[in-house]
């Protein structure tokens, strides 16, 4: 009797190790096992400043290296540059062995071996793709080209441009079915999210968004929910995975409202989703939408991925240059990880690097993990508190920095200007750095590049300048709403 309970142990355990491994969290079905978080998985970054990867050990929470996959500013600025710029886009193959990584300002899809961590092909598509994505079966990979009218379909084997799926101008994102039937991509130009037949590349659903601009999609393990985000009005919207895909729910989430994500646990299974402008990630069921959860993460969190478990859930905070790990059971952030400049979208890939350490090909953070915060809040207030504030960032770029405000708690669809003054109660001559217009949630996303840092931080009070923003327009400035808090 003992024997033959060893002898069905022992091909349980052949079998396992045998067949093939895959998630039961998202992208994957529901219905496949989970694999148990380890340091032979990673979760993988894309940096959007400092052009890196960042690799991450989920078991330590501690980073590996960076793969660069190009330069900051200025040696980009070359016409003899060949590297990549805007490093922002991320998806990976459903063997575990590659990540595909999309640099927007490069126009640009790198796959990036995980066991080596080296580049293995790179393929140039149309302007500003923005993400890329295998199907469930491997055998193509979709890439959004998000300035222009269509999905760039490649070959799975060969990484080569097939063929074009026509869609609405600017795509934003896609993502599959678990079984592979469907991709859906919704838009950051034209307010509809498309839904197309993986097997003949044939539109057969549309879905209204409530805004132009989606930034990021995901669908549910169990093959039911699509939920998909809309940036500049602050909401996140679920409609039916099957026909007739028809709406089921919109949620109001919050200004700057980025990426959304699924993990399942002992509990059920959640959505979890990015708020840029509250720096918080709002968790809630999916099978009713109720929220349960809001958990303080850090300055601008944009991608979020789960473990192979379900146990945690890993977000990018883009104004921090961190990750952050939260355990799915008690909703609570337990690690922030110093990682490259503002990461943009995570993926975590479980069984990564299946023997040896992992640290092949990578490089040290180096300047990448170098960057200035500050705080910008209403004028009337002393300290940062009461409204969300103005968080900003200057990432390093050797002499220059690459400014960038995330700004929050303005008149809606109002236009404004970022400057510097002469005082720091904002009076003074303005001496302006970027103009923009705040989207329907009161919120924006504004860059610049300078030495900026030196001249906020200077020592010499007479030469030092204070980051305000202004209601107006460059020609028509006029009174000052934010101002820089003072450490």
């Amino acid at each position: 009797m003992k024997s033959h309970i060893v002898v069905s142990l022992l091909a349980s355990t052949i079998l396992a190790c045998s067949a093939p491994v895959f998630a039961g969290q998202a992208p994957f079905a529901a219905s496949a096992p989970d694999i148990a978080l380890s340091s032979r998985d990673r979760v993988y970054a894309a940096e959007q400043f400092s052009n890196t990867v960042s690799v991450t050990d989920p078991a330590t929470n501690r980073l590996v290296g960076v793969i660069r996959l190009g330069d900051p500013q200025p040696g980009n600025f070359s016409p003899l540059y060949k590297g990549q710029v805007l490093v922002h886009g991320m998806g990976f193959s459903p063997d575990h062995r590659t990540i595909a990584v999309v640099s927007i300002g490069s126009n640009s899809v790198t796959f990036i071996d995980t066991t080596t961590n080296l580049v293995k092909h790179t393929t140039y598509v149309g302007r500003s793709p923005h993400e890329a994505f295998f199907t469930p079966d491997g055998k193509e990979v979709w890439v959004t080209v998000r300035g222009e009218d269509y999905v760039a379909v490649l070959d799975g084997k060969t990484y080569e441009e097939k063929t074009r799926i026509k869609v609405p101008n600017g795509p934003g994102m896609q993502i599959f079915s678990p079984d592979g039937k469907y991709g859906y991509v919704c838009s950051s130009f034209t307010p509809e999210t498309l839904v197309i037949s993986v097997a003949d590349h044939q539109i057969v659903g549309r879905v209204a968004q409530e805004s132009p601009f989606c930034p990021n999609i995901a669908a549910t393990p169990d093959g039911k929910q699509v939920w998909f985000t809309l940036k500049d009005v602050g909401k996140t919207q679920v409609f039916n995975a099957q026909p007739p895909f028809n709406l089921l729910k919109t949620i109001d989430t919050g200004p700057i409202t980025n990426h959304v994500n699924f993990a399942h646990n002992a509990n059920g299974t959640f959505a979890y989703v990015t708020i840029g402008g509250l720096n918080e990630v709002k968790v809630f069921r999916i099978d009713d939408f109720s929220q349960v959860a809001t958990i303080a993460v850090g300055k601008l969190p944009h991608g979020v991925w789960p473990s192979g478990d379900g146990s945690r859930v890993y977000v990018g905070l883009e104004n921090a240059d961190a990750l952050a790990a939260i355990d799915t059971l008690s909703n609570k952030v337990i690690a922030t990880i110093p990682i490259g400049q503002a990461p943009q979208a995570v993926n975590y890939v479980p069984d990564a690097v299946p023997a040896g350490d992992g640290t092949a090909g990578l490089e040290p953070l180096g300047v990448a993990g170098q960057a200035a915060h500050l705080t910008l809040a209403s004028i009337n207030e002393t300290k940062a508190g009461g409204t969300p504030p103005t968080s900003i960032s200057l990432f390093d770029q050797g002499l220059i920095q690459i400014l960038q405000a995330s700004v929050t708690g303005l008149e809606p669809k109002k236009p404004h200007v970022l400057a510097l003054s002469s005082h720091p109660d904002g009076t003074g001559t303005l001496e302006l750095l970027s103009a923009f217009t705040t989207n329907p949630a009161g919120s924006a996303i504004v860059n610049t590049t300078g030495p900026i840092r030196q001249i906020v931080q200077n020592d010499a009070r007479a030469e030092r300048r204070y980051l305000v923003i202004a209601e107006g327009t460059p020609a028509q400035p006029g009174r000052i709403v934010q101002r820089q808090i003072l450490n």
